[in-house]
């Protein structure tokens, strides 16, 4: 079986969201910040062998928004799946994160939603833990598109969860 999918990955600005895609499609990274403008598109086949299935992932990267209300709605019609992403370092990217997805959930009702804390590398385990509160009930998986590290796992979860 062969299908495609949607994939949009939403957040602040310099949380990361090119960087984990360009780990994933390309197994690279850059320490050069380069600002994405309006939406850049990627695609990366995921072979999941226990369900015999091919998926096509169109992964789209939205330009980063301080105010997700400020969003182009236009990108999200036909999303199956979203990718939040916010900077384990930097408050201001997760201080609202309850409100940017419920604004995603009021927009794109039943398309599921995987929450990234993005740079876990530098961070300690004390401190995420410590952070809970802010972070932690919502995020999904703590993530380093430096080292790479569970990378491939976001992608390769949500493929399989969409062909259910």
């Amino acid at each position: 079986m062969k299908v495609s999918k949607k994939i949009v990955l939403l957040g602040h600005f310099g949380v990361g969201k090119s960087s984990l895609i360009r780990r994933f499609v390309e197994n690279t990274f850059s320490e050069d910040y380069k600002v994405t403008i309006g939406v850049h598109i990627f695609k990366k086949n995921v072979t999941i062998p226990e369900k015999g299935a091919d998926v096509s992932l169109v992964i789209w990267d939205l330009e980063g928004n301080d105010d997700i209300n400020n969003t182009r709605l236009s990108y999200l019609l036909g999303t199956h799946a979203f990718i939040y992403v916010y900077d384990v370092t930097r408050p201001a990217t997760y201080e609202n994160l309850q409100t940017e997805i419920n604004f995603l959930k009021e927009k794109q009702k039943n398309t599921p939603i995987t929450v990234v804390g993005n740079k876990e590398d530098l961070v300690t385990k004390a401190y995420l833990k410590q952070n809970n509160d802010n972070f932690g009930s919502l995020t999904d998986l703590y993530v380093s598109a430096k080292t790479g590290d569970k990378v491939d796992l976001i992608f390769s979860n949500l493929a399989e969860a969409l062909i259910k």
